[in-house]
């Protein structure tokens, strides 16, 4: 299975940045452990604060088996990024490290939600774990 995670503007900052929001970890470390956790995935990383890249990574996981993104502010600016899930039918699963809906009224929209297959929000760096998880087969 091939997973491909892809953050958006300033999370290349995580560790330093907010940290009584996004915690003290920066993404780098923790996408090892990630790494670590799940050597059975092949788990792909990309960031950028620049939103056409964002939109060409997208574009260039759509032979990825789902794909993990966190648009950061673009969530809630970018109609391209949204349109460009839209274009792809790689399963997409939007996540937030912070609870968006308890911080600034503008937070509270998000361009790609009505476009993904799911939302994990407010869990810390732990979103993205969750997100691993939805794409993992079901026991039955």
């Amino acid at each position: 299975m091939k997973l491909t995670i892809i953050n958006g503007p300033n999370l290349n900052l995580l560790g330093s940045r907010e940290t009584d929001i996004y915690g003290n970890q920066d993404f780098e470390t923790f996408f090892n452990s990630l790494r670590s956790k799940y050597s059975n995935i092949n788990l792909e990383y990309h960031q950028s604060n620049v939103e056409g890249e964002l939109i060409n990574f997208i574009q260039d996981s759509r032979d990825s088996d789902g794909i993990i993104i966190n648009a950061a502010a673009y969530t809630h600016t970018s109609v391209g990024i949204g349109d460009a899930i839209k274009a792809i039918d790689t399963k997409v699963i939007e996540v937030h490290i912070s609870n968006t809906f308890s911080r600034e009224e503008y937070r509270h929209n998000s361009y790609l939600s009505p476009v993904v297959d799911g939302i994990i929000i407010g869990f810390g760096l732990k979103s993205y774990e969750l997100a691993i998880e939805s794409f993992l087969p079901k026991d039955e």
